[in-house]
Parts: C-alpha cells; structure tokens; sequence
C-alpha cells in the first residue's frame, strides 16, 4: 500500500509548523515531512517540535546534510528523537547541496567518502555498537551511545547520482528521492539502488523508497505550478508535477507508486493560500482514494 504523506516548506516562518503539523494530525495524516535547507530552519529542532505537537503523525526529515554536524551528535540526536517518540521519527541523511555546504566551510572533497563513512558509523552507533574507525573524515574512538534506540530504527539517506545512489541501496534502510523524480526516474533510481542492494547481500529486506512530488489544488493551483516549473527550471511539469482536484492528484500519485515508490510526498507550492488545508485536502480527500486503488 502506498502512504502518502505532504512537505512542510521551510520557505513558511517556523512559527507556521504547530498549526500546519496539529492539523495534519487531526486529519489523519500519515507523514509530515521537512527539510533542513541552508538557510532556513533547523531539521531536527522541527522535527521535535512537532512530534511533540502531535500523538499519531510520523515526521519525516529529508535530510540532514553530513558535512554540517559530527556523526556522533548526529547519533545521540537521533537516538533521544526515536527513544522519545518511538517509530514516529523517519530521519535521512545526504551530502547536502555542495554550494551551500562551501558557504559554510564544509564542502568535503569527496562527498562520497563522506557519506560512506558517516552512514556506517551512524547505523552502527544506533544499533548500540562501540564504535572506533579512522577513516578520512569520521573519526572515533571506542563511541557508544548510552541511549541507544530500541530497537534501531530504519536510517534513509537521499541522493541523486547513480553512485550515490548505489550507496543507499548498499549502505541506507530507505531512499529518499528529490522533486522533479519523474515515475521513469524512479525506475531508473531504483536499478542503482538494486545494485547497491545486491553489492551488499541485501537485496531481500525491504527497502522504502520515498519521493517528493510537486503537487497543487485550489484556485490559481496550474498558475502557481507553473511558478514553480520556472522556479526549479525545469522544462515541463509533466510526470513530475500535477494540479487538480483530489481525483488529479490520486492518479499521479498512483503512476509514482507503479515505477516503486512506496511513499509519495505531495510538495506544496510556496505560496499556497492554505497550508493547513491543504494537509486536511492531503488526508481527507487524496488519500482514500490512494488507498482504494
């Protein structure tokens, strides 16, 4: 069955996430999702806050940039977030967007080395392990954490590359793919994962695949996609985005899920009227209809 769950838009004040998360609560929601993009609103300060607000929505945090913390911190974080909300908590990891990461004097030279390093110690700290390794750019000795998360949870980590993505598949729980992933792009993703999967003996474990998809409704909904094909430069909205009613969305949804996501999440435009709204619209009215087909 395919869940779906909608973005809540760091490009909203932070102030906006109670109201915007209580709602989609109320409504049955299943995920919330955020973003902790450079320079707009911390991830996992988010994503506390509003599993706090809620008692039944999971969160979703697509992703944490590893050049920017120590994997350790990103351990003890991650382990208080699952230990204090149980399976509510679905957190990523990625290399972050490079520009942002030499704005800030943490571009790696090689993302990929990162990654690989920070993803290892990172499921070996949550699954309780000591951990001690020298690599290039993690380095720990004899790290345990004392709370660590039972059991482990899923870790995701998001990436777009074919060789990146063949680390999730080798090294993640779960990927996350960006907006813009056409159902054709997943499939062509998910072969790079598959080889990931089965270069790592893991091939038979199930293995969420998360996607982000442009979505709008209500008045102006083509006018303010179409702001948005602009925005992101894209070509065509075609397979990547949709408007429309609860029908509209439903059937783009189900195309996504057909090429292998398990999760679609609609992406709202910046400038929609009613964000709250549009989680109620999400949970009421385009989820039955995901789950009827």
């Amino acid at each position: 069955m395919t869940t779906l769950g909608v973005v809540f838009l760091p490009q909203l004040p932070p102030e906006r996430l109670r109201s915007v998360a209580v709602a989609a609560d109320e409504a049955g929601l299943a995920e919330l999702w955020l973003w902790e993009d450079c320079f707009l609103e911390g991830g996992l300060t988010s994503a506390a806050a509003a599993l706090a607000w809620t008692r039944q929505l999971k969160v979703g945090l697509g992703l944490l940039p590893v050049p920017l913390r120590n994997v350790a911190v990103t351990a003890m974080e991650l382990a208080t977030l699952h230990r204090m909300f149980g399976g509510r908590a679905l957190v990523g990891v990625g290399h972050g967007v490079q520009r942002w990461m030499e704005q800030v004097g943490a571009r790696p030279e090689s993302p990929m080395t990162l990654l690989r390093e920070h993803l290892w110690a990172l499921r070996a700290l949550l699954a309780g392990d000591e951990v001690t390794v020298d690599g290039r750019y993690v380095k720990l000795d004899r790290v345990r954490l004392d709370w660590p998360p039972e059991p482990a949870p899923p870790l995701f980590a998001g990436a777009t590359g074919p060789r990146s993505l063949r680390l999730c598949g080798e090294a993640a729980d779960g990927v996350i793919l960006t907006g813009g992933t056409s159902p054709k792009q997943i499939a062509e993703a998910l072969r790079h994962v598959s080889q990931g999967r089965a270069a790592s003996g893991r091939e038979h474990e199930s293995f969420p695949v998360v996607v982000y998809a442009h979505a709008a409704t209500g008045k102006d909904a083509a006018q303010r996609l179409e702001r948005e094909r602009v925005r992101f430069g894209y070509p065509s909205m075609q397979d990547i985005g949709v408007a429309g009613d609860a029908a509209t969305i439903a059937e783009a949804v189900a195309r996504w899920a057909q090429a292998g996501a398990t999760t679609v999440v609609l992406q709202p435009t910046p400038d929609d009227p009613d964000p709250e709204g549009f989680v109620r619209f999400a949970a009421t009215e385009v989820a039955p209809l995901v789950r009827d087909r």
